[in-house]
């Protein structure tokens, strides 16, 4: 397939990784050119070229060309491999910015994948492990990729700016996913979350504890924020700490909202009470937002639409974020695929800001690889 189909090429470093995932599932060869070419310090990033380092490592045979200065690069993808493995993320992004495109590959490998990633767990630009446990498993379900290879374990967490957590994660393969009907998000029914705190004192995070329950509970009495405090080896290498928080509806949908503390030696000292209370500020403004996908996933759930079978999936969004809209884009580049797109006002639905009602039909993609029993 990659044979025949002519390569694709864009400029700048922006959307790399979208590009490259997309890629790599659609077989289509990428050239990529003028990436940062008229900065002082030009070419790839450490955490970019450590991230086609990951790519190289869950394909087969890929062929990937960097010229010396890196401002140029050329992938040619192989086939999804999966299997065992192990990866040290660059500290300079979280943990979860890798996840987030190994989500979109995992289904397809031949083998299914286990890798165990280090690196910073939370920070303050990616979406956290916490949050990507919490949202992405149900999400790949309603797909129907379940079952108990799925898991996503933290064994040790990592703050920046020197990392030093890891994480598990595991997914099972499947031929081919079935196509959703999402358009119901339902009511919210319970908030759960996760303040973690590593290397300062355990106190802190029932400090953030409090300050956030001070402003959900006027809404909701089932909540429930857990606290994680871990000690010793597994507390990572920078002290931080911070919160996670979920909210839960009806109808099985999620919604997400997080802050961490300033890295060490980074900007002014952030007090807990503040960062509690900013941070369920946040998951409010995301309910408002609302939609059966949070905006952190928008990009994953479209593109498992986008390789469903040849059937019609529907799923409403709340406002697409920058980084869907340039997703949308690509989707249709590498797989000429178009959405339609209908806005629904607040007042037909009375709740919340503007949703967004996705449709497509799947190109019904099929995992090759996949041996059939």
């Amino acid at each position: 397939m990659a044979g025949q189909s002519h390569s694709l090429s864009y400029v700048g470093c922006n959307f790399l990784r979208q590009r490259l995932v997309l890629s790599t599932l659609s077989g289509r060869p990428v050239k990529i050119r003028r990436i940062r070419a008229k900065e002082e310090n030009p070419g790839l990033r450490d955490f970019e070229a450590n991230f086609i380092r990951l790519i190289d490592k869950v394909t087969n045979g890929s062929r990937i060309e960097i010229n010396q200065t890196g401002t140029a690069l050329y992938y040619q993808p192989g086939l999804l491999y999966g299997g065992s493995l192990e990866h040290d993320c660059s500290p300079n992004r979280s943990i979860g910015w890798y996840l987030e495109s190994l989500l979109c590959l995992a289904p397809f490998m031949k083998h299914p994948l286990r890798i165990v990633l280090r690196g910073v767990t939370n920070d303050q630009v990616d979406p956290s492990v916490d949050v990507l446990k919490a949202i992405a498993p149900p999400l790949l379900k309603e797909f129907g990729i379940d079952g108990e290879g799925l898991e996503l374990k933290i064994t040790r967490r990592g703050m920046p700016p020197k990392g030093g957590g890891e994480v598990i994660f595991s997914c099972p393969v499947r031929k081919v996913l079935r196509p959703i009907q999402f358009t119901d998000p339902g009511k919210i029914k319970l908030i759960r979350g996760m303040a973690y705190s590593v290397r300062v004192s355990p106190q802190i995070a029932n400090r953030i504890v409090d300050s956030a329950r001070s402003i959900l509970n006027k809404f909701i009495p089932d909540i429930y924020i857990y606290t994680d405090h871990m000690k010793g080896t597994s507390s990572g290498k920078s002290p931080g700490f911070g919160l996670s928080l979920v909210a839960e509806t009806t109808n099985g949908s999620f919604l997400s909202a997080e802050l961490a503390s300033n890295p060490q030696g980074q900007g002014a000292t952030v007090l807990p009470e503040d960062l509690g209370r900013n941070c369920a500020k946040l998951l409010l403004e995301e309910v408002y937002r609302g939609g059966c996908v949070d905006s952190t996933n928008q990009s994953l759930a479209l593109l498992l639409m986008t390789l469903g079978q040849q059937d019609v999936s529907k799923v409403l969004l709340g406002p697409l974020s920058p980084y869907t809209i340039e997703f949308l884009r690509h989707l249709r580049s590498f797989f000429q695929i178009m959405f339609k797109i209908e806005t629904k006002t607040s007042d037909e639905e009375h709740k919340g800001g503007e949703k967004v009602l996705m449709t497509c039909v799947g190109i019904g993609y099929s995992n090759l690889s996949k041996t059939i029993k």
